[in-house]
């Protein structure tokens, strides 16, 4: 099990070298492909690369006034109950997307590769350039932890895709 400080090195330490081109999906799912490079701690230009799929499921939309939304104030005192109970009865246009991936990890290859990190980094690089594969990401990460590497990949994929996401709701007059 991870402590606080593996996971706050693994965010740190975790690098996209190459964005996949295309965004989740507003009304279809969508499968990323993910190549992992991490450094082998007890061994010299001994590098891990992982190669796998994950899928996002389209966003959903939740409405406040349709239920749902529900706030969890887990902790908080009841003012803070009232609140989340109030904005549920008086903001009627919130409206939250909800992203939701899905991780196999059967579709998770690895093996190692006798040079360096940089080196290998730059080849995955270049051959996913040549590709032109728009849904391959390269991300540099912590070996023990690759999996939250992965996972703040996700968590940026999010990010970057919320905007276009709200655009296609909106357009269609579902946000």
């Amino acid at each position: 099990m991870p402590t606080e400080f593996d996971i706050q090195y693994a965010l740190e330490n975790t690098h996209v070298l190459y964005e996949p081109d295309r965004r989740i999906d507003t009304f279809g799912s969508t499968q990323f492909e993910f190549q992992i490079v991490s450094e082998l701690m007890d061994a010299i230009d001994t590098v891990r690369v992982r190669i796998g799929r994950i899928e996002a499921q389209k966003p959903i939309i939740l409405r406040a006034d349709a239920g749902g939304v529900d706030f969890d104030f887990e902790g908080f005192s009841p003012k803070a109950e009232a609140f989340g109970q109030w904005l549920k009865d008086n903001v009627h246009n919130l409206a939250l997307l909800r992203y939701g991936f899905t991780f196999s990890r059967v579709d998770v290859s690895e093996h190692l590769v006798h040079e360096s990190m940089a080196n290998v980094c730059g080849k995955l690089v270049e051959e996913t350039r040549i590709s032109g594969n728009p849904m391959r990401a390269v991300i540099q990460g912590v070996d023990d932890t690759w999996e939250i590497s992965l996972l703040k990949f996700t968590v940026e994929m999010i990010e970057k895709s919320k905007s276009i996401n709200e655009f296609d709701f909106k357009r269609r007059g579902l946000l």
